[in-house]
């Protein structure tokens, strides 16, 4: 089953540098850091999304808010733990049927990736660190109710204007509610982006999981177009993006890093 949906992405990017000091070239090299998902920047994207056509009848819609703040830690001289989170607020109906509407917080996914501060080679930027599932969720269907840990990683390059890699994690669960079921599923998001002397940034990726319990894919393809701009003395990332999906979960119920990873 596929499914159409619609997302509007707005990242807030708490940049270091004071504005006066900025000039298009820097614009261009921030946004070319916000493309890369372990840069030692600070940024607070909240990324508005809307699914629709889920489950078995292709009546059910989703509206929800993924808060993703990310935070680097210095370690040393030479390291950097970078922390990634994972916070949906969603809305959704009729995802089954007889499902009603449900609105609330989602399962939070924490991720922490140790990455070198020089990219090895001096090309090649990475990471690894554990990713945990926390079970935030205010309703039984907007989240999984266990708790879950495992690895994650990604690696980068960035070649002229050019940004391509992959972040990836597994998640086994081993506590929560014994009634809901067990957790092991695998998120890959292999992503490629280009970006422009004036801060555009023009983004192909996808967020799969595969869920080894059911043993099903969901695979959505996402174009992204951001663009970085200059509020007051703040730099901020706008950017909308349109998703579909070449494969969704059984009963088209989305599964993607924030919620079942």
């Amino acid at each position: 089953m596929t499914r159409t949906s619609a997302a509007i992405a707005i990242t807030f990017a708490l940049a270091t540098i004071p504005a006066s000091a900025q000039d298009g070239a820097e614009d261009a090299s921030l946004a070319q850091q916000l493309a890369n998902p372990v840069a030692s920047l600070i940024s607070v994207p909240f990324q508005f999304n809307y699914d629709g056509n889920i489950g078995p009848g292709d009546d059910g819609n989703r509206v929800y808010m993924n808060l993703q703040p990310v935070v680097p830690i210095g370690i040393g001289d030479n390291w950097n733990v970078i922390s990634r989170t994972i916070l949906p607020i969603t809305w959704q109906d009729d995802i089954f049927p007889g499902a009603g509407d449900q609105f609330g917080l989602g399962d939070t996914t924490q991720s922490l990736f140790l990455s070198p501060v020089r990219p090895a080679f001096g090309r090649v930027i990475w990471g690894v660190g554990p990713a945990l599932l926390l079970p935030t969720a205010t309703d039984d269907l907007l989240g999984s109710g266990k708790w879950g840990v495992g690895p994650t990683g990604v690696v980068l390059t960035q070649l002229g204007p050019w940004t391509v890699g992959m972040l990836s994690n597994h998640i086994w669960s081993y506590a929560g509610d014994s009634d809901r079921a067990k957790v092991s599923s695998t998120f890959i998001q292999p992503f490629m982006s280009y970006t422009t002397p004036s801060a555009w940034t023009f983004t192909l990726n996808s967020e799969s999981t595969y869920n080894w319990k059911t043993e099903s894919w969901a695979v959505p393809v996402n174009g992204i177009v951001a663009k970085l701009v200059q509020v007051d003395e703040q730099r901020i990332q706008f950017g909308a993006d349109a998703r579909y999906w070449l494969n969704s979960a059984p009963g088209g119920r989305r599964v993607s890093e924030q919620d079942s990873s």
